[in-house]
C-alpha cells in the first residue's frame, strides 16, 4: 500500500467549483472557466508516493504544486476526488480525527522557516511533540537528537534570530524529524536559500533519507533540485501532471514536447549514472581459464578486452589481445592486468565522476553493490551517451502555455 495515494484530483477555486469540475472532464479549458469567474488550480492529478521514497513534485509558479501538497495534508479541501495517507481518507475526515492523521502521521517543512521567534531553537523542534502531549523532558531529548541530526547539536538555546538562513532551515528540518511521523510533506524547502546553502541542505536530506527512510513529498520549482532528490517525480504544468517517473525515464523519455523542452538543457552528465548507459559485458573469462579459450571468445565476439570473474562474479581483472595472442603464440602464461589497475567504477556513480577514469581506460567495468561485474562501458559509448538527446514525441504539449494563475501560498505553520 502506497503511503500517500491522490486520485482524481481537482480544486477549483470560485463560486460553484464543481460546475468547473464537470466541465473540466467535459473538455473545457482552464480559459473557459476563467471566463465563468473560476480559477482551475489542480486537474484531475494522480500519484502514489511509496513507502520510502522521495517523491518529487515539480513545477513552475502556477503550476498548482503548492495547492496540490496542501490538499495532501487536509489544509485543503479538494473540490473533487480523494487523498488516502497509509490507507485514511484525508477527504471524509473532519475534526479530531483529520487533526490527529496530520499531527500523528505527517510533518512538514515549509519555504519560509515557519519557526517561532520568541522559542529557543531546541522550544522549536520540540514544538511538534508539545502540541501532542509529550512531556518535556522526553521532547527535550527527541529535539536534541533531531538537532544533532541536521548538524546543529549545541544550538538548542539560540534563538532563531542568531541563526543562519540555513540553519534556521535546519531547525525546520529538525522539527519534522523530532516529529517522528513516517511522512514528511517539504513545499519548496529550499528555495529561500542561497545555492550553495542549498546544495548543502540537499546533501543533508540525502543522508538523512538514507538513515532514516522517510517517505518524502518534496514540491519544488528548480528542475535540477528535482533531479537530483527525486527517486520519482512528477512534472505539472498548468494544474495537470504531464509525466511521473524518475529522473533517468523523464529525460530520455519525455511523454511530450513540453517534457522534452523543458529538460533539454540538464546536465546529462549529473543525472544520467554508469548503470544507465553500461552495456553487458560481450563475454566474460573465468579465472580457471586460459589463453586458448580467452582467444576464441574474442573472435567470437569481436572484441579486444575481456573481463576476468571469479566465480562469484567478483572482478579479478581483465587481458587485452595483443597478450592473448603472445601466450597463444608462445605456448606460455597470459598476462593479466590486476583488478587494481583496471577502470573500475559503481552502478550508482554519475557520468561526470567517470571521465577521469576514461581517459585513461578504454574499457571501464561497472561493479553493483555486492561488488560484482554489472556491465561495462566501453569509452566511446560514453562519449554517445553525452551527445544523445531526447527523442522529440509526436504530438502533444506543443501549445503555447497560459499564463500562471494565482495560487494559494502556504502561511506557515508548526510541523
Amino acid at each position: 500500500m502506497a503511503s500517500i495515494s491522490a486520485e482524481k484530483l481537482y480544486k477549483v477555486f470560485g463560486r460553484r467549483p464543481q460546475r468547473g469540475v464537470d466541465a473540466l472532464e467535459n473538455g473545457a479549458t482552464r480559459a473557459d472557466l476563467r471566463q465563468q469567474g473560476l480559477t482551475p488550480a489542480v486537474i484531475d492529478a494522480s500519484f502514489d508516493v511509496k513507502e520510502g521514497e522521495i517523491f518529487v513534485v515539480m513545477g513552475l509558479s502556477g503550476s498548482g504544486k503548492s495547492t496540490l501538497i496542501r490538499m495532501v495534508n487536509g489544509l485543503l479541501e479538494p473540490t473533487s476526488g480523494t487523498v488516502s495517507i497509509d490507507g485514511d481518507d484525508v477527504t471524509r475526515l473532519t475534526g479530531e480525527k483529520l487533526r490527529r492523521v496530520r499531527r500523528d502521521k505527517v510533518s512538514m517543512v515549509f519555504q519560509h522557516f515557519a519557526l517561532l521567534p520568541h522559542r529557543t531553537v531546541g522550544e522549536n523542534a520540540a514544538y511538534a511533540l508539545e502540541i501532542s502531549g509529550v512531556g518535556r523532558s522526553d521532547r527535550e531529548k527527541q529535539a536534541d537528537r533531531a538537532l544533532e541530526m541536521v548538524g546543529l547539536g549545541g544550538w538548542g538555546g539560540s534563538m532563531p534570530g542568531e541563526l543562519s538562513g540555513g540553519m534556521r532551515q535546519r531547525v525546520g528540518l529538525a522539527r519534522a524529524l523530532a516529529s517522528g511521523t513516517d511522512i514528511m510533506l517539504m513545499d519548496e524547502a529550499f528555495s529561500a536559500l542561497d545555492p550553495l546553502i542549498r546544495r548543502d541542505m540537499q546533501d543533508q536530506l540525502i543522508e538523512l533519507q538514507h538513515q532514516l527512510g522517510k517517505t518524502i513529498l518534496f514540491i519544488t520549482h528548480d528542475l535540477n533540485e528535482a533531479m537530483r532528490l527525486g527517486d520519482r517525480i512528477a512534472m505539472m504544468r498548468d494544474g495537470r501532471i504531464e509525466q511521473i517517473g524518475s529522473a533517468e525515464e523523464i529525460l530520455n523519455n519525455p511523454v511530450n514536447n513540453y517534457v522534452a523542452e523543458f529538460v533539454q538543457d540538464v546536465d546529462r552528465t549529473r543525472v544520467l549514472t554508469a548503470a544507465n548507459v553500461m552495456e553487458p559485458p560481450v563475454a566474460v573469462l573465468g579465472t580457471e581459464q586460459g589463453p586458448q579459450t580467452a582467444h576464441k571468445l574474442m573472435r567470437e565476439h569481436q572484441t579486444t578486452i575481456l573481463p576476468v570473474v571469479r566465480r562469484d562474479r567478483t572482478l579479478a581483472g581483465l587481458v587485452h589481445e595483443r597478450d592473448v595472442a603472445s601466450a597463444v603464440r608462445d605456448n606460455g602464461e597470459m598476462r593479466v592486468v590486476p583488478a587494481e589497475q583496471v577502470g573500475v567504477v559503481r552502478a550508482d556513480d554519475h557520468l561526470v565522476d567517470l571521465f577521469s577514469h576514461a581517459t585513461e581506460h578504454a574499457l571501464l567495468i561497472v561493479l553493483d553493490a555486492q561488488d560484482k561485474v554489472a556491465g561495462v562501458i566501453p569509452r566511446v559509448t560514453l562519449l554517445a551517451a553525452l551527445r544523445t538527446s531526447p527523442a522529440q514525441p509526436d504530438g502533444g504539449g506543443d501549445e503555447p502555455s497560459e499564463a500562471p494563475d494565482p495560487q494559494l501560498q502556504p502561511t506557515g505553520g508548526a510541523a
